[in-house]
């Protein structure tokens, strides 16, 4: 349940939630959509958002304003004409492409939707004065292994670097979303509806799991007034290995047949196991005795400028090894996976 003040908070607000009709996002916009008074549903799916208007509509008769807006994160200009049309006072960023391996084999898109997306927000926030920016990150931003969390990290140096204006920029990092799109359980459920054989990337293979209510009820929780800005994350119990998490499921779903677990090998950019902080970070206090802030290592907005720069004519041009050095000016911590390094030998092969 959340606290009061919460609600309180929000009533009467316009409230934008962008990737709208995606799990978390649609979960979100479903919380609030009884508080708001205006709400503003951005995704690039047509489907996606067709669905959140429809159960928005059949949720209840007391509803905010709704204005589904079919848009990318990417696209500047319709950002900016969104928020010179409605004036959302509140915005909670949930866009993001997740997807670890396929995103590996994507660098360009990912870092475009997840980074660029991010600064045009933060941007038009700024420049309109919101109240509040909130964004979803998640534990693959920790000494990243992958461009998916690469790109995040830098998702969060673009929030955490210090400008000025009254925008309360606030992260919330979150580990897996149990039923998310992606997540393994519904792979897994789907495997065993068909017999099996469930894969399993590593025998000691482990991950955070939170349900949807709690990472919704922790992203909520860190829009209170006196949650204060910066990086946040909720608790969360014990790592669970992902062999034990297809094992109880093959227990609850299929108890009296013979389901095969195969092993498959770590996919490009995916690592053993996840941490919450670095070691560079440190928990700072707690927030509401429930969300903990983050001490983090900040740039400066010059460090931040040069480095979008490069991104941006990296991807202008193409040039993957270009890219993955202005990823690492940003992120001096994150490891290209094997398959990303192929992917540039290939390149430097045709291009000799």
């Amino acid at each position: 349940m959340l606290p009061g003040r919460i609600p309180l908070f929000l009533a009467g607000k316009r409230i934008l939630v962008t990737g709208a009709g995606g799990c978390i996002g649609s979960a979100l916009a479903k919380s609030v959509a009884r508080l708001a008074r205006e709400l503003i549903l951005v995704d690039s799916s047509e489907s996606a958002l067709y669905d959140i208007q429809q159960a928005l509509t059949e949720q209840t008769d007391e509803l905010p304003t709704l204005f589904p807006i079919l848009a990318n994160v990417c696209d500047s200009e319709a950002i900016f004409s969104l928020f010179e049309r409605h004036r959302p006072e509140i915005v909670l960023h949930a866009a993001a492409f997740k997807h670890v391996p396929l995103m590996e084999s994507n660098p360009f898109s990912v870092v475009a939707n997840n980074v660029f997306g991010t600064h045009i927000l933060a941007t038009a926030t700024a420049q309109y004065d919101c109240e509040q920016m909130l964004m979803v990150s998640t534990d693959k931003a920790v000494d990243p292994s992958s461009m998916m969390g690469a790109s995040k990290r830098i998702a969060e140096h673009i929030l955490l670097t210090q400008r000025p204006g009254p925008v309360c920029r606030k992260i919330v990092r979150l580990g897996n979303v149990l039923g998310s799109s992606g997540s393994v359980v519904p792979l897994f459920l789907r495997q065993i509806a068909h017999g099996g054989p469930i894969t399993v990337s590593h025998p000691e293979v482990s991950r955070y799991f939170m349900t949807l209510s709690e990472a919704v009820d922790a992203l909520l929780l860190a829009l209170a007034p006196d949650t204060a800005a910066g990086l946040l994350v909720p608790p969360l119990a014990d790592p669970i290995r992902i062999l034990d998490l297809a094992k109880y499921l093959i227990g609850q779903e299929s108890p009296d047949n013979e389901i095969q677990i195969v092993f498959t090998g770590l996919r490009p950019g995916d690592k053993m196991e996840e941490s919450l902080i670095s070691s560079r970070e440190s928990y700072r206090s707690a927030a509401n005795g429930m969300l903990r802030e983050v001490q983090t290592p900040t740039l400066s907005p010059n460090e931040i400028s040069v480095a979008l720069d490069d991104l941006r004519t990296a991807s202008h041009i193409r040039n993957l090894p270009a890219l993955l050095r202005a990823v690492q000016s940003l992120v001096p911590e994150y490891q290209p996976s094997a398959h990303l390094r192929e992917q540039v030998q290939a390149a430097a092969t045709v291009n000799a």
